[in-house]
C-alpha cells in the first residue's frame, strides 16, 4: 500500500474504552448521589405504605390504632431525619435519632421502676379530671404514683434498607455512570 495506512486493531478499541470505563469507576460520587436520592425517595414512600423494604406491611403500633394514624408517622420526626451522604464509591443511609434503631431493628425496652407525677383539674365537687392537664390550670392537683418496672418489646419494622426494585435501580445507574451515559 503506498502514502499512508492507519491500522486500528479491536484490542486498542478494546483498550481506550476499557480505560474510559476505569477513569469514570474511579470516582463515582454523582452516581452515589443519585443512589442516594433514590434511596431517599424508597423510604418516604415506605413511610407513606407502611411498608419495609421487602413491601411487607410493619406490625401497626399502639399509637396508630388509637389514632387512627399511621405506624412510625406521628409528628414525622423519624421520616425526615434519614438521609444519605455519597463519595467516590459508595453512599451510606442513616438517622441520628436516638430512637431510629429500635424502629428498624426491634427489641426490648427495660423501664425501671419510678414515682410519675401526674396533674388532673380537681372539679368543685370533689372529684378529678380523667384528663391530664398542665400544672399551671386552674384548680390543677399534681398526684404523685408509683410505676412498676416493666418490659416493653417493640417489634421490628425496617424502613432503611435497598428493595429488589432499589438494587436493580442503583445497578442501572452505576453502568449509565460508568458506560458514559450520563455526564
Amino acid at each position: 500500500m503506498a502514502g499512508i495506512s492507519i491500522e486500528v486493531s479491536g484490542d486498542d478499541i478494546a483498550a481506550r474504552g476499557l480505560d474510559a470505563i476505569v477513569g469514570r469507576a474511579a470516582d463515582m460520587t454523582r452516581a452515589m448521589d443519585s443512589i442516594g436520592a433514590m434511596m431517599r425517595t424508597s423510604v418516604l414512600h415506605r413511610f407513606q405504605e407502611g411498608v419495609d423494604p421487602d413491601g411487607e406491611d410493619w406490625p401497626p403500633s399502639i399509637r396508630a390504632i388509637m389514632t387512627d394514624g399511621k405506624t412510625l408517622v406521628d409528628r414525622g420526626h423519624l421520616r425526615d431525619s434519614v438521609t444519605y451522604a455519597a463519595d467516590a464509591d459508595s453512599v451510606r443511609q442513616g438517622t441520628n435519632l436516638v430512637y431510629a434503631r429500635i424502629h428498624q431493628l426491634g427489641g426490648t425496652i427495660k423501664i425501671k421502676a419510678r414515682t410519675q407525677t401526674i396533674t388532673r383539674r380537681l372539679y368543685k365537687d370533689g372529684t378529678l379530671s380523667e384528663r391530664f392537664v398542665k400544672r399551671t390550670a386552674r384548680n390543677a392537683v399534681s398526684t404523685d404514683h408509683q410505676v412498676a418496672a416493666h418490659t416493653i418489646t417493640m417489634p421490628a419494622r425496617p424502613y432503611l434498607g435497598l428493595s429488589a426494585q432499589d438494587r436493580q435501580q442503583a445497578g442501572e445507574i452505576v453502568a449509565d455512570w460508568v458506560t458514559g451515559a450520563w455526564s
